[in-house]
């Protein structure tokens, strides 16, 4: 089945070079797209260097940041536009460990609509985090779990691997949240409508070059967000705006 990796990407320059070569290893039968957001460290330039010698790898130049959702939204757009049948997502910090990418599109290929990479699953683990930042994590996605019904357990999940006809399905360039909490809306939609999920566990690395581009005002919209939609769940007549069809 015709793979597309979707890679977003803000000032990424230590980390696009060597990111590019260990997933073109690790996945070769993928085609790699980077949608640079316009970044001023120059991560675009270094991705189309790479791209040049390494080949199956397109990079895309956005005008400017306009966050994670919009950038997947953008993405995976264009990539179903040309046919692909596995769309998959990664984070280019290394959090996510190119080396698992051929066990997520394993599961597509066994069956699943969806594969996730999981840090709560048995094998999963955050071993870079202190306690307090776990204890964060674990709420809010034991929050987000129960207010949405998701059928998964690590909401925020950003290393995925989605089959083509389930993100046409739910709909996924109408969703409106542009931090993480894109992953939640996109995985809360997902289990409305019924997709079979796959998890699979992975470590969860904190980045070592870059800095996080996680923050508290983030958390706290991405929150105020899952609050909303698990409102809207609970009482449909307060909008109609997250309705899906069951697959």
């Amino acid at each position: 089945m015709r793979t597309a990796l979707v890679v977003p990407t803000y000032q990424e320059a230590g980390n696009i070079e060597r990111f590019l070569r260990e997933v073109r290893a690790a996945l070769p039968e993928a085609d790699v797209f980077v949608f640079d957001d316009n970044s001023p460290d120059g991560t675009g330039e270094l991705a189309e260097r790479v791209a040049e010698e390494l080949g199956r790898i397109d990079v895309v130049h956005r005008p400017s940041k306009e966050g994670l959702g919009a950038a997947y939204r953008h993405g995976i757009s264009h990539v179903l536009g040309l046919g692909y049948e596995i769309v998959m997502q990664m984070d280019v910090d290394f959090s996510h460990d190119p080396a698992v990418l051929p066990r997520l599109r394993q599961a597509i290929l066994d069956g699943a609509d969806v594969a996730v990479g999981s840090r709560y699953v048995p094998g999963g683990a955050t071993p870079d985090w202190p306690l307090r930042r776990r204890m964060l994590s674990k709420y809010g996605n034991t929050y987000s779990r129960v207010m949405l019904g998701l059928v998964f357990n690590d909401a925020t999940a950003g290393f995925r691997a989605y089959r083509a006809p389930v993100l046409e399905q739910i709909s996924f360039h109408t969703t409106r949240a542009n931090g993480y909490g894109f992953m939640i809306e996109t995985g809360f939609r997902l289990s409305d409508a019924g997709a079979t999920v796959t998890e699979v566990p992975i470590i969860f690395r904190d980045r070592t070059v870059g800095e996080s581009k996680m923050a508290i005002p983030t958390m706290v919209e991405t929150m105020s967000m899952v609050t909303w939609w698990g409102l809207c769940r609970r009482a449909p007549k307060l909008t109609g705006r997250f309705r899906t069809t069951r697959l």
